[in-house]
């Protein structure tokens, strides 16, 4: 990039000038070069008239070898290329136009369009992928029906994929073979895929609820076979989910997915030609954790959901992501919690929501979950487009209750099938099924930033009335100073004093407030005794909310809240106050001491039986580093490093009685299972575990490597790892960490674990030690599942070490980032985050932080994706 790149707006927009027909693709695949040939039917938009120029976009690097409209080859005279733009001025209304392209996929370090994954061929288009491959209008509104054609050598790439059904194929006498695809659906060329490699698969088939019998294909390395079989199963239960839940039937007669090993994303929703990341695909216990089987059953869903919610109906344009993205992970979230625990998978969702998405909401990145403007879109595919898009489905769900919400999607599908739509007719859906209006809720969509609820109360026990006072606001986001109060639905009940919920004017226990004002009140009558609120139950809005409860108050509602997200919410105020007041202790030299109640509170949470196991782990789980960073005004990373440590030590020496009971009794053997009560047991053991070894007992560190010795399952095996290794038993975790690589070195997923267990070491020298790593045989610079672990894991997960007072971790990140800008600007650019957020950090740290957005900015030829954080994080 030798200039500053276009920033792009959403209030620009127009139609395309011209429709794709069809679009008929051949591809030669060699080793050196892969030649692309592609016929379009073109016409000229009915809203535009004739001897409008043609407008196509392709990679700057892709060779131009051909170009014919209706059989007539076109002289340099007749086009021009601009950048990523190729324009033709003069064209009929109807043509056929015809390009030939060039291109070198084992060269494609950016992992976009067509590339190589460890000798296989395969492609990601979204967001701008396919203007890599050929010359194309190559946007989101622009749909067609696609046959594809795959040629290659025989032996070498016996398996030749894309999307829709084979309707022909041969060979010929060179050895080469090939194979032809049709997808009877229009579609955007972002969900264009092609596969060609030397892949086995297992097959399975469902049969639809109009008795249509589906073939489903997951292929993957032979060395995978055995790891697949999970992903099956979650992905006829999502099948089967869709067709009870949302009344939608797949539409073709296979679908297949494909396990790739360099992915820079999860997986890719191409129509019926899923390609996955191998990290979300690939399970078996003995190499897969209980959190990668979930996620393997999250994301298979997830893009088997998109079917409808992404490709029957797409996007008119990206600033219109999260339609599919929000609704598809609101989607999943409800899959997920129907198969597993729906409390603790709302927990999961709100800890990264709290976590990393409200960080993002208050980072110079900040943008609504309809952007109004960017740069480069790679850099839109966020938390903010996907959980927070999410959040914001799930409050039209709560407004109008699962019946009405129901019928709000059906109309949507019905109206909107084969089109490309916006999120404005996604809510005009909800609002003409339901009655209800939205208009005042449409904030959601151009409003950045986290709302914000000051909620007060006060009691008339004369009157017998209780009034809660709400308050709300929103802080100011890059180009948004001033912000109008949103619709925020603000579920909540009240407990008597004995802890029982009370029955509210709805006539149940759980009452949804509708706050529209910046100031408003509600009053509840006929309340015969103060009561302590329960707030936003179910994380009903994804807003930060203020309440003063008294420490006695929440350990009341940690024992008595109805609602479980609540009860863990309430263990998390608690917790947080607590280490908030330990972390001003710390700072003013004053000698730390833990407030009993807050022991006392997780012991009675360890010693009732009658609690779910997964949602106990949970409770006991403190709240982390980076939530607690989250929280503060400016993040003193020494002081809650060691406030954290202090807790969990303090914690673990007082109840190391229970917790060692706990542990023992839920350390059963048995064939291992991925269900949710298998799962919760490991996770209140391994939780356990990790308190007992924070004692700094070597007796701990003896079970955790009797339970590494022992576990026939990567969950408890890579758990019993983990806490030695970041123990300061040195020599007990070397050799652990040794046994381990040594075990399971031919296991890249496997090996990437090992790398995010080192890299995430807390004690001093990490940095020294993810240096070293780098230079493993093991690890790969071009590999992104790698890249994350490692550097990631360090950069983005150990905040003791990556913010140390001498600037070397940024200095580490600085060199990484302008190496990865040439190499993948997708990775480099996400990889960024941990820099972004230097304005919450005391002045020296910010100086340094600063200092390396600087040298990135000034090193040279920056691509988009990279520039645009870096000059918005330095504004």
């Amino acid at each position: 990039m030798s200039q500053e790149p276009n920033v792009i707006y959403l209030k620009d927009y127009q139609a395309p000038a011209y429709l794709i027909e069809s679009t008929e693709l051949h591809f030669e695949l060699f080793e050196q070069d892969t030649l692309v040939r592609t016929r379009m039917q073109v016409k000229v938009h009915p809203d535009f008239g004739p001897g409008v120029p043609l407008e196509l976009f392709g990679h700057e690097e892709l060779e131009l070898c051909r170009i014919a409209i209706n059989d007539q080859v076109l002289s340099d005279a007749d086009y021009q290329r601009d950048g990523e733009k190729l324009i033709i001025n003069k064209v009929p209304a109807a043509f056929q136009l015809e390009t030939v392209t060039k291109i070198q996929p084992q060269d494609n370090t950016a992992l976009e369009g067509l590339y190589k994954s460890d000798g296989m061929f395969c492609t990601q288009c979204e967001a701008e992928g396919f203007r890599r491959i050929t010359f194309y209008p190559d946007r989101p509104d622009v749909m067609s029906v696609f046959r594809t054609t795959i040629e290659a050598d025989k032996a070498q790439y016996p398996v030749l994929l894309s999307n829709g059904n084979p309707v022909e194929q041969g060979e010929s006498e060179d050895g080469r073979h090939w194979i032809t695809w049709e997808d009877p659906f229009p579609k955007p060329s972002y969900l264009f895929a092609l596969v060609a490699g030397d892949l086995e698969f297992i097959e399975d088939s469902y049969t639809t609820m109009s008795d249509r019998e589906v073939k489903l294909l997951i292929y993957g390395e032979k060395k995978d076979l055995d790891k697949l079989e999970y992903a099956m199963t979650s992905l006829k239960n999502a099948m089967r989910w869709d067709e009870e839940v949302y009344g939608r039937e797949y539409d073709l007669d296979i679908y297949m997915i494909v396990a790739v090993d360099f992915f820079n994303m999860g997986a890719m929703e191409n129509k019926g030609l899923n390609i996955f990341n191998t990290s979300c695909v690939l399970a078996h216990p003995k190499t897969t954790t209980d959190a990668a089987f979930q996620r393997v059953e999250g994301v298979v869903a997830h893009e088997y959901f998109h079917n409808w919610s992404g490709n029957r109906v797409t996007c008119r344009d990206w600033f219109q992501l999260s339609l599919k993205e929000g609704f598809t992970v609101f989607r999943d979230a409800e899959f997920s919690a129907d198969m597993n625990s729906r409390t603790v998978k709302r927990v999961e969702d709100v800890s990264l929501l709290r976590t990393a998405q409200f960080a993002e909401d208050a980072g110079p990145m900040a943008h609504p979950i309809r952007p109004a403007s960017f740069i480069e879109i790679s850099n839109f595919y966020t938390l903010t487009i996907y959980e927070k898009g999410a959040e914001v489905v799930r409050m039209i769900h709560t407004l109008l209750g699962p019946e009405q919400f129901r019928a709000g999607s059906d109309l949507y599908f019905e109206r909107h099938d084969g089109q490309a739509v916006t999120t404005d007719d996604f809510v005009q859906a909800m609002e003409d099924a339901s009655g209800r209006d939205l208009s005042q809720f449409r904030l959601w969509y151009s409003q950045a930033g986290t709302p914000e609820l000051k909620i007060t109360d006060e009691y008339d026990p004369q009157a017998h009335r209780y009034v809660l006072h709400v308050a709300q606001s929103c802080p100011a986001t890059p180009g948004q100073e001033t912000k109008e109060p949103m619709h925020i639905p603000l579920a909540m009940g009240l407990l008597d004093p004995e802890g029982n919920d009370m029955v509210l004017a709805n006539g149940d226990t759980t009452l949804v407030l509708d706050v529209t004002e910046a100031e408003q009140s509600f009053t509840f009558e006929n309340i015969q005794a103060r009561p302590v609120p329960s707030l936003l139950r179910g994380f009903s809005a994804p807003v930060k909310s203020h309440y003063p409860y008294q420490r006695d108050e929440l350990v009341f509602l940690m024992a008595n809240d109805s609602d479980g997200f609540s009860r863990w919410d309430a263990a998390q105020k608690l917790a947080v106050d607590i280490m908030q007041a330990l972390v001003h202790d710390y700072q003013n030299d004053v000698v730390l001491k833990l407030d009993s109640r807050l022991i006392d509170a997780y012991r009675a949470v360890l010693e009732n039986s009658a609690l779910d196991k997964a949602m106990v782990a949970k409770v006991l789980s403190l709240p982390t580093e980076a939530y607690l960073s989250e929280l503060a005004t400016v993040i003193d990373v020494e002081a809650i490093h060691y406030v954290r440590n202090f807790v969990r030590k303090e914690l673990a020496q007082a109840l190391e009685d229970v917790l060692l009971s706990v542990y023992e009794a839920n350390n059963t053997a048995g064939e291992y299972s991925p269900d949710a009560a298998s799962i919760a047991r490991r996770s209140l053991k391994n939780l356990c575990l990790s308190y007992l070894v924070a004692t700094g007992e070597a007796r701990y560190v003896a079970l955790a490597e009797e339970q590494y010795a022992e576990a026939d399952n990567m969950t408890d095996q890579s758990a019993a790892l983990a806490v030695v290794a970041h123990s300061r038993f040195k020599q007990a975790a070397h050799k652990l960490l040794e046994r381990f690589y040594d075990q399971w070195q031919d296991e890249a997923l496997v090996v990437n674990q090992w790398f995010a267990i080192q890299a995430t070491n807390p004690e001093p020298g990490t940095l020294a030690d993810v240096e070293a790593l780098m230079q493993h045989p093991a690890f790969d610079m071009k590999n992104p599942n790698k890249l994350r672990s490692l550097l990631g894991g360090f950069c983005g997960q150990n905040a003791i070490n990556f913010h140390v007072a001498d600037g070397s971790g940024y200095r580490f990140l600085g060199d990484r980032i302008i190496e990865l800008n040439k190499q993948n600007p997708q990775v480099a650019s996400r990889m960024l985050t941990p820099l972004t957020r230097w304005k919450k950090y005391d002045e020296a740290r910010q100086q340094l932080m600063k200092a390396q957005l600087q040298r990135i900015l000034d090193s040279g030829e920056l691509s988009k994706d990279v520039y645009e954080v870096v000059s918005k994080s330095l504004a």
